[in-house]
């Protein structure tokens, strides 16, 4: 499948030679949608990126349907909306529609290598997502990439890169030499950075985005300023770390294409660092999202390139992280013997991580025992959905979903990945055929997930909940757990 497309400035199609659109129209059969619902959707989407001119009715669904071409934004509408109903990324092309065609700056992954470059790209976006940050807009000059798009531009990130021609501070005019930094002022940056952190795995990805892109702003402005060498490497880092997680906290709210830019420029800001564990790092994060995206084969590609990337410098518990992200993509991939095998190799490395001499850096401290054993249980829930529903992959996955989910009602700092361990806990049981213990374990998730705003661990509760109404609908517990959801998390628009 080629890169989900969801920019562009193109206009409309043509009545001459129009012939139905087969595939928008198997999309929209498979989809269960009436003509008037996905109009009704699209007008509430485009209401959301400010394109309050657009008024769908049934009549223009049934003339898309017929062939007709429609003028952005709504290719991109509807490629975003049967992506979230399927679960999956659905292109524009896969809709039979077409889109202009971009640029690769505007696309966002097949970027220059280069540090000024990189400067000025981390700047211009995170200056245009503060001014236009509201849902989606700033998805209207981006893409989504996927498949060769995606994985061949960051091949490059293993290429050495060349060296920076030195510089001398004498040369420096006195005019611009405030730019520089003590050595306070970057151990300042730094625990900045690590309060961020902390305050996304507590709170979610909804509640601190814009302070995270707004001091990743800032960073940016003071590489555009002389450093010494050592100083600009270190800000370089910083900034690769504050990029990826704007870019996790927009993932966590929903703004996938947003999501997936921010991680492209975090990992050319970590190579500009000399920082290859940190873009291993960013890699992993990105096959989570692909993954999430039902693009497995992606995310494995991803691993193998952080693997390979950092096979020499990255400490067990990074190691050990993207072994359990390699089950997951094996996982979705429907490879149990790999999978399995990249479970045992998590939790062999992970025993290693405490004979690990050296200090290890705050971006990898999340991977403790409770998010390896929470990794390994969704890879075996995993398998099981891939395999029919297979009680034998449940069973493997419900004794470690158990001791993450123990582990993880202690830890009052990580309260997401609690939620969602809660919530892979209710799909285990629904997998075992046990609707009423899954619906105990979704309403405890729902009370966690009123802490937290993230839009990742709503979804799915409601997909949880969904699929118990759906097989037990006439139960008691499941009929009060659907009527609890629409109280305690009702449908919204996505927080930025």
């Amino acid at each position: 499948m080629g890169a989900f497309q969801v920019g562009g400035n193109g206009g409309g199609g043509t009545n001459a030679d129009k012939r139905a659109n087969e595939l928008l129209g198997s999309w929209f059969v498979r989809s269960g949608w009436s003509k008037g619902e996905l109009a009704r959707q699209v007008n509430r989407r485009a209401r959301q990126l400010g394109a309050n001119h657009i008024s769908t009715d049934t009549s223009r669904v049934r003339r898309w349907l017929d062939g007709e071409n429609p003028r952005e934004p709504i290719p991109r509408i509807l490629s975003e909306l049967f992506s979230e109903r399927f679960g999956c990324v659905v292109s524009i092309e896969d809709l039979g529609l077409r889109t202009a065609r971009q640029t690769p700056s505007t696309t966002g992954v097949d970027l220059p290598w280069t540090g000024p470059q990189t400067v000025a790209l981390l700047g211009e976006f995170s200056r245009s997502d503060l001014m236009l940050a509201r849902r989606g807009f700033l998805g209207s000059s981006l893409a989504l990439s996927a498949g060769p798009a995606l994985i061949e531009p960051l091949q490059r990130w293993l290429v050495p890169a060349p060296p920076s021609p030195a510089r001398e501070p004498e040369a420096v005019p006195t005019s611009r030499a405030r730019g520089r930094l003590s050595k306070p002022e970057l151990d300042l940056l730094e625990s900045t950075t690590v309060m961020f952190r902390q305050w996304d795995a507590q709170c979610g990805g909804g509640l601190r985005r814009k302070a995270v892109v707004g001091q990743l702003h800032e960073v940016t402005d003071l590489l555009q300023e002389p450093q010494p060498e050592e100083t600009s490497r270190k800000l370089f880092k910083v900034a690769a770390e504050l990029a990826e997680l704007a870019g996790w906290m927009s993932y966590d709210v929903g703004l996938q294409p947003t999501a997936q830019k921010y991680f492209v420029l975090a990992l050319h800001a970590a190579k500009e660092a000399g920082d290859k564990p940190l873009g291993s790092y960013i890699l992993s994060s990105m096959s989570r999202q692909m993954i999430h995206l039902g693009r497995p084969e992606d995310a494995l590609e991803l691993i193998h390139l952080a693997q390979y990337g950092s096979r020499d410098c990255a400490s067990p518990r990074t190691q050990s992280m993207l072994y359990a992200m390699e089950a997951r993509a094996y996982a979705n991939m429907g490879q149990p013997g790999k999978c399995k095998r990249a479970v045992r190799m998590a939790e062999d490395t992970f025993a290693d991580a405490d004979d690990w001499d050296e200090p290890e850096p705050d971006w990898i401290r999340f991977f403790s025992e409770a998010e390896l054993h929470g990794e390994n249980s969704h890879s075996y829930r995993d398998l099981a959905y891939v395999a029919g529903r297979s009680p034998t992959y449940a069973s493997l996955a419900q004794p470690l979903m158990e001791r993450a989910v123990e582990l993880f009602a202690k830890d009052t700092e990580h309260q997401r990945s609690y939620a969602l361990n809660l919530i892979g806990m209710a799909t285990v049981h629904l997998l075992q055929r046990e609707p009423e213990q899954s619906a105990d374990f979704a309403r405890r998730a729902m009370k966690v997930a009123k802490k937290v705003r993230s839009e990742r661990v709503n979804t799915r509760i409601r997909k949880t909940v969904d699929t118990a109404a759906r097989d037990y609908g006439d139960l008691a517990e499941v009929v009060d757990l659907t009527d609890v959801l629409a109280v305690e998390l009702p449908e919204s628009a996505e927080a930025v």
